[in-house]
């Protein structure tokens, strides 16, 4: 079973994949982080993530088996990587390493931005995670203040409001929810309960 799992910037999404993946003893992988990894590879090579040529070579060399978890969850890691990911030679460098991973035999899940349109349009079951600008910058806030960042709310819903209008208007797959994938508005819901719906619904489709 091959489940994609698809939403903006702190909807849930991640931690939905997560569950799923658990729950159904599937393999899981947050594409996210490859985006993250190679920003960071370009900010630490002293580069813009502007620079398409780049950004492009970061990931081209990018091993996903030595990503470094500490160093790709900062603010400023996730604000590059939005500009990279908009970049179509990083895309098409990163693509098939997400289709390998969405063809593991026995099924996968995957989550990210562009799952059940581009990477798997054919998984079995598809879920667009959302939930309120309002709600997804206090969430992404907590997150990185636990980590011990100093950042403001108001930064927040600021990078939150430019990374949505990016990922949305880039010309290579953009973010959008799949014609018949499943929308879960995360707003109201505890973890908890995302959680159960999200697994009703695969439950559902199966």
């Amino acid at each position: 079973m091959l489940i994609a799992v698809d939403g903006p910037l702190a909807s849930g999404k991640g931690t939905i994949a997560r569950a799923l993946s658990a729950r159904f003893g599937l393999p899981h992988l947050d594409t996210g982080t490859l985006y993250r990894a190679v920003a960071v590879a370009v900010l630490e090579a002293g580069d813009d993530p502007a620079d398409a040529g780049a950004a492009e070579a970061a990931a081209r060399s990018l091993d996903p088996a030595h990503i470094d978890e500490t160093r790709i969850r900062t603010a400023g890691a996730g604000a590059a990587a939005s500009i990279v990911s908009a970049h179509p030679g990083v895309r098409a460098a990163l693509k098939a390493v997400q289709q390998d991973f969405a063809r593991t035999p026995g099924g996968a899940v995957l989550d990210g931005r562009d799952i059940g349109t581009v990477i798997a349009p054919h998984a079995d079951v598809k879920l667009f995670v959302t939930a309120s600008a309002e709600v997804r910058a206090s969430r992404r806030w907590s997150e990185l203040v636990s980590r011990g960042e100093t950042v403001t709310l108001e930064q927040i819903m600021s990078q939150l409001a430019e990374r949505d209008g990016r990922d949305a208007s880039r010309p290579d797959a953009p973010l959008m929810k799949a014609e018949d994938a499943v929308e879960l508005d995360t707003t109201d819901m505890d973890e908890g309960e995302a959680i159960r719906a999200a697994i009703a619904i695969v439950e559902g489709a199966r």
